[in-house]
């Protein structure tokens, strides 16, 4: 099922791409109206100095495991990214399904909870591969999801998915000021990770409900964006300390659970310095729930 699938992302993956490349770009003269836009497929076939016939396997998902030469040569034909080329050898050339096993609920290592929640002025929260919540601390609680329960990570039943509010949240959607761009930053990073586990049950589960309960998720889905987002900033409207310019770092941690932490800063004595104090104070000053704002249905942040 997984290589089926795979086959399938891969083929999607480069008709995308092979659409976006403007003939003329690469010295290829078109006479005539073309029916769809961006290269055939012979045309690339020949950039990347591959018979027709064997692109056209590639593409419709007919042959698996190309060479590495054979994606590069491809990859440069389609003026790749190097985020990009990593998901194309990713599809490609798919890890080896291991057999498998009862799904276990990822748990945070005992260290990275103590360092997290230790961390009482930096908002900090610790994600899975599938960018749900393991923990937070006080601080990341409150900036990113006030409304839920504080406890709520520990419970896989109704644990915070951040890319899951994004889309379903009203509380959590309205935080981004930007939110077109935070978005596609968001379906660029699960393209990456799908891509590297094709045979994450869980992870196609999210996707699938994604693009059921969310045209705007289906819609940016279909594009195949793909980047790696390590760092950035974030413009967000907070409900209780106003508008924050938060600049954010993502750190994988040295193992392959896939967690990572994120974390958001602000510059020193600026405005978003001060808001974050404010809502720092707040932090301190709360239980392990937020009294002044609604709770969240379950159903959006399982």
């Amino acid at each position: 099922m997984a290589d089926r699938e795979n086959n399938t992302a891969l083929g999607a993956f480069l008709r995308s791409r092979r659409a976006a490349v403007k003939p003329e770009d690469v010295g290829i003269v078109s006479y005539g109206a073309r029916r769809v836009p961006g290269l055939r497929r012979e045309e690339l076939a020949q950039l990347a100095g591959v018979s027709a016939t064997y692109y056209a396997r590639l593409e419709q998902g007919h042959s698996a495991n190309a060479s590495t030469s054979v994606i590069d040569a491809i990859a440069q034909a389609l003026d790749l990214n190097a985020d990009e080329r990593a998901h194309l050898h990713d599809l490609a050339r798919p890890t080896p399904v291991k057999r498998r096993r009862a799904v276990r609920p990822a748990v945070p290592r005992p260290g990275t909870r103590r360092i997290i929640e230790a961390m009482s002025d930096v908002p900090a929260v610790v994600l899975g591969r599938r960018t749900e919540v393991l923990v937070w601390n006080r601080l990341g609680h409150l900036l990113l999801a006030g409304h839920c329960d504080f406890e709520a990570p520990s419970r896989t039943a109704d644990r915070p998915n951040l890319t899951r509010m994004l889309f379903l949240d009203a509380h959590h959607r309205d935080l981004y000021a930007n939110w077109d761009e935070e978005a596609t930053r968001a379906v660029a990073s699960l393209r990456l990770v799908a891509g590297r586990h094709p045979d994450d049950r869980e992870l196609a589960e999210l996707i699938g409900e994604l693009s059921m309960r969310s045209p705007q998720f289906a819609s940016l889905w279909s594009r195949h964006p793909v980047a790696t987002c390590t760092s950035g900033t974030k413009h967000i409207r907070h409900p209780e300390v106003g508008e924050l310019l938060l600049d954010f770092e993502v750190l994988h941690l040295p193992d392959d659970s896939g967690h990572r932490v994120l974390l958001y800063s602000a510059e020193a004595g600026g405005p978003s310095h001060t808001a974050l104090a404010a809502l720092q104070l707040l932090a301190t000053g709360i239980g392990h729930t937020s009294a002044t704002t609604p709770a969240v249905s379950p159903d959006l942040v399982r």
